[in-house]
């Protein structure tokens, strides 16, 4: 999942009667692989599989994960329109006219909660500019989930999305977090892409203090999952978890 932010204000609308408008679905996907449908409530699914219409930020992962629901409809009578960050502002219009005709359309993330972490985002933003109804569905989400799981403080939390990639910058920026959970008392949560889980992993430990706790929590709602809290200086008299490709949520607390 990419983070994105609202539609540029000079994005064109195209204002109808909302009579007979559609409404946008946000439905979660399975995290870390579309088999974990069993992680989504009646209700969603329900919902799922009777869209015709999809905003997806992958065609190919939605026809995937909309084929093991399995849809209603087949396969080839679904539309299924791509947004993701490389989609222009100027195009996010075109992505409403299904809803504008009068068609309900399902608005589907990479995995977990549509427009969390997810260029989404900006769709949502210009459904609520045309007045279309947006209808958020339950289901798993990432975050959510390590918060519950990490024991650190649930109370005052920040999710600060994917941190710098270079070295340099991504330990000056935990240490700013770092600083940042002392003051406020606040729970710091942060992703990587997979393959850099490793690094991220070992910055954490190089920087923070030995008192700071620090979670970690991979593959999510999977048979795989694994969810670890400690104290650097805990951390550091253990093998280090093989976090590598794997789906994960990192957290701290100062």
């Amino acid at each position: 999942m990419s983070a994105s932010s609202e539609p540029a204000s000079d994005v064109p609308l195209v204002r109808q009667d909302a009579q007979n408008r559609g409404r946008l679905y946000l439905i979660p996907v399975p995290l870390g692989s579309p088999l974990g449908v069993t992680a989504l409530p009646p209700a969603t699914l329900a919902c799922a599989r009777r869209l015709t219409h999809f905003v997806a930020e992958s065609a190919r992962s939605a026809r995937a994960f909309l084929k093991i629901l399995p849809s209603d409809a087949p396969l080839q009578q679904i539309a299924i329109s791509q947004l993701d960050e490389h989609t222009p502002a100027t195009l996010l219009p075109e992505l409403l006219a299904p809803l504008l005709a009068g068609h309900d359309v399902g608005l589907l993330s990479e995995s977990g909660c549509p427009a969390v972490a997810d260029p989404g985002a900006a769709l949502v933003a210009l459904a609520h500019r045309e007045g279309i109804q947006v209808v958020p569905l339950v289901g798993p989400s990432s975050i959510l989930l390590a918060l519950m799981a990490c024991g650190l403080d649930g109370q005052r939390f920040a999710f600060h999305g994917y941190l710098p990639s270079s070295r340099n910058e991504r330990e000056q920026r935990l240490r700013e977090l770092e600083k940042e959970s002392r003051q406020r008392r606040q729970t710091q949560v942060f992703i990587e892409t997979p393959y850099r889980n490793q690094q991220l992993l070992a910055s954490l430990l190089a920087v923070c203090a030995q008192a700071t706790r620090v979670c970690v929590a991979s593959d999510l709602t999977l048979a795989s999952e694994e969810i670890t809290t400690r104290q650097v200086a805990e951390w550091q008299k253990h093998a280090l978890p093989a976090i590598n490709r794997r789906p994960t949520v990192f957290l701290l607390l100062a």
